[in-house]
């Protein structure tokens, strides 16, 4: 029976794996194939936008986009697992057998464990750099038009006072959490707070003491626009605190939110986002775990017992509700209303006993 169990183990698993890996894929390809047809429509006023870029452009992209969508793919592989091996009467040999349905989840809670793992300590860093790469390309097919193409969300703002007044600044895009900036516009003003001047420039890169503007354009209003190849503004901003004003904690990597919090802590900026990151990272692989628990609650019933699709939806719709969870924890946590572990630990552990209870019940109960 050992030999059964652990034979059976191996080929649930694989089941599993083949599964859940499929949806991922899919989900990848769809995601691939709508960003690309998105990129195509900006892109198609630019004639050095090549097909490959544009199509490297979206590949990069989507990574990032996908793994908010890991939990959700658990869910849906595990189910049509379970489902597969429900239909083709696989799982009622096994359970004439002796096998109980504890025995045939654990293959699967314990393949999602390690998905998460690589999720979080590989495919996490992996999907940082990608995402800073399509940047950097993005910056390549729109520098030309400042504060054009692909913006992340309205954009980014950075206030900056100096001996020489005050300094606005928005930039479309940011690379490197904030060190090169794109598409930028900036509004000047002196010390008594009157408007100087209106700047536009392709791209700024944060060096020792100062910005350094490519691509300047200079608005005034008693002259003429001028043009200038560069532009150097003083700025007595670190890049910890850039990073805190461009960086976004879903961009910085698993291995660097540690040093990125400790910055934070030393420059006196809020370390909530990046905390709450942190953690969700780490409890990522039990969050799949949990995904496997209720995709098994809703999916071991036999077929010719019916309300299968019930059992489905109900399953889609507890997920949801998680994903719901998720994020009114979140947004707590953001706001200092909750701290960082409960916010992250939450949805695993109302996810798990969700899905243990309705099992002990169907099976034992």
């Amino acid at each position: 029976m050992s030999m059964l169990t652990n034979t059976l183990g191996r080929y649930f698993a694989g089941r599993f794996v083949v599964a859940a890996l499929g949806v991922f894929g899919g989900i990848f390809l769809l995601l691939v194939l709508v960003d690309y047809i998105e990129m195509v429509r900006k892109t198609s006023g630019l004639a050095s936008a090549s097909a490959l870029m544009v199509a490297e452009t979206s590949l990069f992209r989507v990574p990032q986009l996908l793994e908010k969508l890991t939990p959700f793919c658990m869910l849906i592989g595990a189910m049509t697992c379970y489902l597969a091996l429900s239909r083709r009467l696989e799982l009622v040999v096994a359970r004439a057998a002796g096998i109980s349905a504890w025995q045939f989840i654990s293959p699967a809670l314990g393949s999602a464990l390690l998905i998460g793992v690589i999720a979080t300590v590989a495919y996490n860093p992996m999907s940082a750099n990608l995402r800073e790469l399509s940047k950097r390309m993005e910056a390549e097919l729109f520098g030309s038009a400042p504060g054009g193409g692909i913006q992340d969300a309205s954009g980014f703002w950075l206030n900056q006072v100096t001996s020489d007044g005050q300094t606005i600044i928005n930039a479309a895009r940011s690379e490197k959490q904030g060190v090169r900036l794109t598409g930028l516009t900036l509004f000047r003003f002196d010390t008594e707070q009157h408007f100087k001047e209106r700047i536009e420039a392709r791209e700024a890169t944060l060096e020792a003491g100062h910005w350094l503007f490519k691509g300047v354009r200079r608005y005034s209003l008693d002259s003429p626009p001028v043009d200038q190849a560069t532009l150097d503004i003083p700025t007595t901003l670190t890049e910890a605190q850039v990073r805190n004003s461009f960086s976004t904690p879903e961009t910085v990597s698993f291995w660097q939110l540690p040093s990125y919090i400790r910055s934070s802590e030393s420059s006196g900026f809020a370390t909530a986002g990046y905390r709450l990151q942190y953690q969700k990272l780490l409890a990522q692989p039990f969050l799949l775990a949990a995904m496997v628990m209720l995709a098994a609650s809703v999916s071991l019933r036999f077929f010719r017992m019916g309300g299968v699709q019930k059992m489905v939806l109900s399953g889609v719709g507890a997920g949801f509700l998680l994903y719901v969870l998720s994020k009114v924890t979140e947004d707590l946590s953001k706001a200092e209303l909750m701290h960082p572990i409960a916010a992250a630990w939450l949805p695993v552990v109302v996810g798990g006993l969700t899905g243990f209870l309705a099992l002990l019940y169907q099976e034992d109960g």
